[in-house]
């Protein structure tokens, strides 16, 4: 459906805008859930779903992903694409979203790639499998659903993760709400977290980790962006430094309450 949008215009319903070369998902204007390039849907073209991708950093080669939000499946298309390996599970709750995945060229379901219409939370309080990595980019007309951001939710998937495993969210920066969820996380997580800011919009990435440690080492990061770089074009170097810059910091601060 491609329909004219209109400033302030919110509505539960996905709309889907065309407009030279791009599709975009929206369920309200100007704010936008996905964007992609027709001619390349694969790529990724908002900043904060390649700094998302910065969990290779951390889980170079992930054995079982589940990503909770489909939107116009961009992260769902890049590691469908340059993690075949890895078995992919997209939890949307909303039909109206996953029935546009033929117009955001989102691939058909095989046997390791698919998508689930469930709540994500309802997902991780069943626990039925454990992943190595854990997305989280879930939002309605009204912003981060209530039950994607409880303590409760983020325990679950805490549990739904393997040793090492890394949970990734997508938070809005200008929410009032998000520094309580990013303490919820923190806590879920046992202080293994770390926030990093997206460069384009308002967006903060959070990174944790389950009973590894965490984050790597300078050297171990160093050796992992060298392996990767070439096979993943989603500035992982960017995302490197700024998770190094703000361990920094919170090292920094540590030293300074002693």
């Amino acid at each position: 459906m491609i329909r004219d949008l209109h400033d302030n215009y919110v509505t539960d319903t996905p709309l889907v805008h065309e407009d030279q070369g791009e599709l975009s998902l929206h369920f309200g204007f100007p704010t936008i859930q996905s964007r992609m390039l027709k001619a390349d849907p694969a790529r990724l073209v908002l900043d904060y779903t390649r700094t998302m991708m910065g969990f290779l950093l951390f889980q170079p080669r992930p054995e079982r992903i589940a990503m909770i939000g489909l939107g116009g499946g961009s992260l769902a298309k890049y590691c469908r694409l340059k993690l075949p390996d890895s078995d992919f599970t997209a939890i949307e709750i909303s039909p109206e979203v996953i029935a546009l995945r033929k117009a955001f060229a989102v691939p058909e379901d095989g046997s390791r790639f698919r998508i689930v219409c469930a709540d994500g939370a309802d997902f991780m309080r069943r626990k039925i499998e454990t992943f190595d990595v854990l997305l989280l980019d879930g939002f309605d007309s009204g912003g981060q659903p209530g039950q994607l951001c409880t303590s409760a939710f983020y325990d679950h998937c805490h549990a739904a993760l393997r040793a090492g495993g890394i949970f990734v969210v997508n938070l809005c920066a200008d929410d009032p709400a998000c520094s309580s969820h990013i303490a919820r996380i923190d806590e879920s997580f046992y202080g293994k977290t770390l926030v990093v800011e997206a460069d384009e919009g308002e967006n903060k990435i959070v990174f944790s980790c389950k009973g590894a440690s965490f984050p790597p080492t300078f050297k171990e990061l160093t050796e992992r962006l060298r392996a990767l770089e070439a096979a993943h074009p989603v500035e992982l170097e960017r995302t490197a430094q700024k998770i190094l810059r703000r361990e920094q910091a919170r090292r920094g601060g540590r030293k300074r309450r002693r």
